[in-house]
């Protein structure tokens, strides 16, 4: 049943006319749990209360299936909106966004000229940029981009996905960059043929790409809700005296919010990926795709309304 609900919702994730509605109706029906807010200074308000909790936080303006230049330079126009904003409100936050955002599907120079754009602002506020991973189809040219931006900048990371079995070779050939990534387990629907479609056999990835990016000396950032992950980082980087400044947990706004201040209480860095935008519904349905819990939280909201 679990992996049933799984499935629609990454199906309906991926629903143009429902992102359409979504954008018309606003944040209704539980989404409010996970996402910021519409506007910027809405973010930024929530930005300031994770602050005062020692919580640091990486900030994405939502947006998907972008069709035009148009609409792709106006997504980094509002990237560059909120880098400007972390660094007038000197706030504790780097930006995340999608390459498909600025432009992937259009073509590369549109790409490359929109990252310029808001990488050479992030540069002048002092922002780090992180590049989110998206579905296998697009996963070798977002790690292309990356690597031609990481030759002209020092402030960009990029996310790796445990499930995918392409992974383990992907982090030998990042590594020579000196990458800052974000290792997660992956939350997109992809096919057995490249990514493994047992729980176990990502666990086990995903232990060994934290173990390779911290033992390569890379700064890591552990991206998960597992309690048994989180576990396992914590003694391995007892085990080989790895520093706490080499390494940062990360999870998700709206989700165990009492686990992430925990966290802080025992001395490692939290930080809380905050979306914000009017196009939240793909990003909305891939939450209930991760955790059934989210689902029964959304129903009860909509009951009482």
């Amino acid at each position: 049943m679990e992996q049933v609900m799984r499935n629609t919702f990454l199906y309906l994730s991926k629903s143009k006319s429902l992102t359409k509605m979504a954008r018309k109706y606003g944040l209704r029906f539980g989404a409010g749990r996970f996402v910021a807010g519409e506007r910027i200074d809405q973010a930024v308000k929530c930005i300031q209360e994770l602050n005062q909790k020692d919580l640091c936080v990486t900030i994405d303006y939502l947006g998907e299936f972008i069709d035009t230049e148009k609409e792709a330079n106006e997504m980094a126009d509002n990237s560059i909106e909120a880098i400007r904003a972390i660094g007038t409100e000197n706030l504790d936050s780097q930006l995340s966004l999608k390459m498909t955002s600025m432009g992937l599907d259009i073509s590369e120079e549109v790409v490359m000229k929109n990252m310029r754009r808001i990488l050479n602002a992030a540069k002048e506020y002092g922002v780090f940029v992180t590049i989110d991973m998206e579905d296998y189809s697009r996963c070798g040219k977002t790690i292309d981009v990356f690597k031609k931006l990481r030759e002209e900048y020092d402030n960009v990371g990029t996310v790796i996905q445990a499930y995918l079995y392409r992974t383990v070779k992907d982090m030998e050939d990042l590594n020579q960059y000196s990458p800052n990534l974000r290792l997660v387990k992956g939350a997109y629907k992809e096919s057995p043929e490249v990514a493994f479609p047992d729980k176990k056999d990502v666990d086990d990835n995903f232990k060994k790409i934290i173990e390779m990016h911290l033992l390569n000396g890379n700064y890591t950032a552990v991206a998960t809700h597992d309690d048994a992950m989180i576990e396992y980082t914590k003694e391995f980087v007892k085990k080989h005296g790895i520093s706490k400044d080499q390494f940062e947990f990360q999870m998700l706004y709206g989700i165990r919010p009492e686990r992430q201040l925990e966290l802080v209480k025992e001395g490692y860095k939290m930080r809380v990926y905050v979306p914000y935008g009017t196009d939240w519904y793909g990003y909305f349905m891939r939450r209930l795709a991760e955790r059934p819990a989210n689902v029964a939280f959304v129903l009860k909201g909509i009951i009482k309304k």
